[in-house]
């Protein structure tokens, strides 16, 4: 720090860690919850009588310094990242402090005590580089030109989903089904739960044997090859994905399932043909179509249905419309899905109806996407030694707040997720039964159970 032409030094390490316990005193004095925070100096601050639910562990003195400047929970989440903030017990709890950051109030004096006291404490990252953007940061994305566009997109869903399949395959459940499972009890482990939702999926569709089914966004394949095995369909898959179209190609084969179930490596807008689906699906793939495109991707849907036929799309929505910046949204598109943007479900069902579908049914899955990203929280907290075996110590940090941040939004409301089915706009028959008994009637027990 320079005041006039004298340079005044960074405070020693001791005297730097006395000032910060002064400052995390203040700073934490009104949290509700009981928590801990310790100094790079070993020193330890509780803000609660009892056991705290977890400490915040400070490794140098520059992370704490930037939470005093600037409030940001993003660049306390990216010190976290890094390893020079830790957690220790519980993640879920640590993440309440978005919001009481945020909402923190300081007085003008208290505000100008910090300022000068953050700008003392010393760092042992230097200057010139500690601001440099890791390498699996998303800055890539913000450098390309054409938003939405073919080639911006298929960099988008390579950045998520080739991580590595040996990462993935630790965490999901057998078949790889990477969106929200369907909980029939709150205590169903995630394989069945995993089984349930492919199965209500193909009920919903009110599928039949020797129809044609389109997945747009396949993943690994497990619907397709579900919905050929159970129920007797031709279906064919698509993903912007390399690693998820080398695992289809192979899953498909190992099942002999090559004269009822295909992939293809491609977008949704160069699909050739009109009419061509008895019935289509997407699950977990529209949150990357970008609210500008979704004319485009509804109106592909519709081109390529058959009269009379079922459209289901499965797809996280959000509490406020459009997709304003916020500390959420920076961070989703910064660090997991560089394109990724939600709407209202309300906004959705309107672009649906504008595209020239009726709304037939809409069920909201959200305490279900909740308890599905604990389930994968948990096995990949359980499975720590063998990620890191697959990915970078930074990554598995990534994923394993990404995952845990979004259980609470889930919890609380902020997002949702809905399926919502619907048909060609149409004169004639009504195109599902008239009430919804067909789908739960007559469950076959532990149907799934058999190897695929």
């Amino acid at each position: 720090m320079r005041q006039g032409n004298r340079v005044i030094p960074p405070l020693s390490a001791n005297a730097g860690a006395e000032r910060a316990a002064g400052i995390v005193r203040r700073v934490f004095r009104d949290y509700p919850g009981n928590m801990a925070v310790r100094l790079w100096n070993g020193q330890t601050l509780a803000s609660c009588d009892g056991a705290p639910e977890f400490t915040l562990v400070f490794r140098e003195p520059r992370p704490l310094r930037e939470l005093i400047l600037y409030r940001n929970p993003l660049r306390l989440a990216e010190a976290y990242f890094l390893g020079k903030v830790d957690v220790e017990g519980n993640l879920y709890a640590v993440l309440q402090l978005k919001d009481y950051l945020q909402s923190l109030r300081l007085s003008a004096a208290e505000k100008a005590a910090f300022l000068s006291a953050a700008l003392l404490l010393g760092s042992s990252v230097d200057e010139d580089t500690g601001r440099a953007s890791p390498a699996w940061r998303a800055s890539l994305f913000t450098r390309l030109a054409g938003k939405y566009s073919r080639r911006r997109d298929r960099q988008a869903i390579a950045f998520h989903y080739d991580v590595s399949d040996d990462f993935y395959r630790l965490w999901l459940d057998e078949r790889m089904v990477y969106s929200c499972a369907y909980f029939e009890e709150a205590d169903d482990g995630l394989e069945q739960a995993q089984r349930n939702k492919l199965d209500h999926l193909c009920r919903k569709l009110r599928l039949a044997p020797g129809e044609r089914l389109l997945d747009i966004g396949c993943g690994w394949g497990a619907l397709i090859r579900w919905a050929a095995v159970y129920y007797g369909v031709s279906a064919h898959g698509i993903t912007l994905s390399r690693n998820q179209y080398e695992h289809c190609r192979r899953a498909i084969a190992e099942q002999g399932l090559e004269d009822r179930v295909s992939v293809e490596l491609r977008d949704y807008r160069d699909l050739a043909g009109e009419a061509e689906f008895d019935k289509i699906v997407s699950v977990g793939m529209f949150e990357h179509v970008g609210i500008g495109n979704f004319p485009v991707y509804f109106g592909a849907a519709r081109h390529l249905l058959k009269p009379g036929g079922l459209f289901l799309n499965h797809g996280i929505t959000h509490d406020t419309e459009g997709w304003k910046r916020s500390v959420s949204t920076r961070f989703i598109n910064r660090y997991i899905f560089p394109d990724g943007e939600l709407d209202t479900v309300s906004n959705v069902q309107r672009a649906m109806e504008r595209s020239g579908f009726e709304i037939l049914d809409v069920e909201a899955l959200r305490p279900h996407y909740a308890l599905t990203l604990r389930h994968w929280v948990q096995r990949l907290e359980d499975c720590r030694d063998d990620a890191l075996q697959c990915i970078s110590e930074p990554t598995y940090r990534v994923w394993r707040l990404y995952m845990a941040a979004c259980a609470l939004s889930f919890e609380a409301g902020d997002v949702g997720v809905y399926q919502i089915l619907a048909a060609r706009r149409a004169r004639g028959p009504h195109p599902v039964p008239l009430t919804r008994r067909d789908i739960y009637r007559s469950r076959t027990e532990g149907k799934g159970d058999e190897a695929e």
